[in-house]
């Protein structure tokens, strides 16, 4: 007999980065199931206009997911606003590409506390309310870099390895526990974000949408998938890879140019970004490391946003260790 969907409405999440991008997107998603959410970013500004823009269902909450009393806050808010927490999506994350030879350590530890430690951070503190209820759903965004690592961006793959381990490990904790606790993780290509802007393409592979991401989201909650692909053809390929000789896989993923989807980044297009993204945690300032973005064109470019021209005009003191952002 098949499975039945579950019903999502009535129910209450929580998302974190979820002013823009794949947040957004879910959110739109689960409203849209009859769910109530909880917009949570470190751009608060962001997040308040996005929720009003959503309708009554929605609200939103000021987070910082590296900072543990931030994100238990923004529970807590969460809670009081839309009742028990059903769903937690751990969406916020970072991307800063180039060699891993050429990245300084501010960036590589942005990237783990915001892609790691802030999943660790949301699934405690979200587990310690959903267990004594013994029911909820918490989703993790991975990435397909997090299953076949990508050239051009080692510690971002790096992190979400550790978001699928950290995920599959749980999961057979809740098990041993005899919790009726779900987990997933979701593996997108790249989607059509300011996270995924400039990079290059692989052969056979189109750019995602948000909106796709988010309806795999939905259909992992209404059918318990723990491994979520998007595309759900790349699950084929990950098989195909396992089974094949290295030799031959890796020369695969050289025919398709996936090895060059983050190596081939044009990294003049993602300036703006990697720029605001600087701000990502508030608690690591800046220091003065080497830079990892190469210096703007001689023409004036025009900024895609408000939040860019702010981080533009004040770039002069973020001159290293700049990071992106969702």
């Amino acid at each position: 007999m098949a499975k039945q969907p579950r019903i999502l409405a009535g129910e209450s999440a929580a998302i974190t980065g979820g002013a823009r991008g794949i947040g957004r997107a879910t959110a739109e998603a689960f409203l849209r199931q009859g769910m109530r959410v909880a917009i949570g970013d470190v751009d608060f500004d962001a997040a308040q206009k996005t929720a009003a823009e959503l309708g009554a269902r929605a609200v939103a909450l000021a987070l910082d997911v590296t900072d543990r009393d931030s994100y238990a806050a923004f529970l807590d808010g969460a809670e009081q606003q839309l009742g028990p927490l059903d769903v937690l999506v751990n969406n916020a994350g970072i991307m800063q590409v180039g060699r891993f030879i050429d990245e300084d350590d501010l960036t590589a530890r942005r990237m783990v506390d915001i892609n790691i430690h802030g999943v660790i951070l949301g699934m405690k503190l979200a587990l310690a309310r959903m267990i004594p209820r013994d029911r909820g759903h918490i989703v993790n965004i991975s990435s397909q870099a997090g299953k076949f690592g990508a050239p051009g961006g080692a510690t971002y793959s790096a992190t979400k390895h550790a978001v699928v381990g950290l995920t599959e490990a749980i999961r057979g904790e809740l098990r041993l526990m005899g919790a009726h606790i779900d987990v997933s993780y979701v593996m997108p290509f790249v989607v059509n974000t300011e996270l995924g802007s400039g990079l290059g393409e692989a052969r056979g592979m189109s750019n995602l949408e948000p909106a796709d991401v988010a309806a795999a989201i939905v259909e992992a909650l209404q059918m318990g998938i723990v491994d979520v692909w998007v595309p759900k053809s790349a699950k084929r390929t990950n098989v195909l890879g396992a089974v094949l000789p290295r030799s031959l896989s890796e020369g695969m993923a050289r025919a398709m140019k996936a090895d060059r989807v983050l190596a081939g980044a044009d990294l003049n297009t993602r300036r703006a970004y990697e720029l605001r993204a600087a701000r990502s945690e508030p608690g690591l300032e800046p220091t003065a490391e080497p830079a990892q973005i190469p210096p703007a064109a001689s023409e004036p470019q025009p900024l895609a946003s408000p939040i860019e021209a702010e981080v533009a005009q004040t770039s002069s003191e973020y001159t290293a260790g700049v990071t992106s952002s969702e």
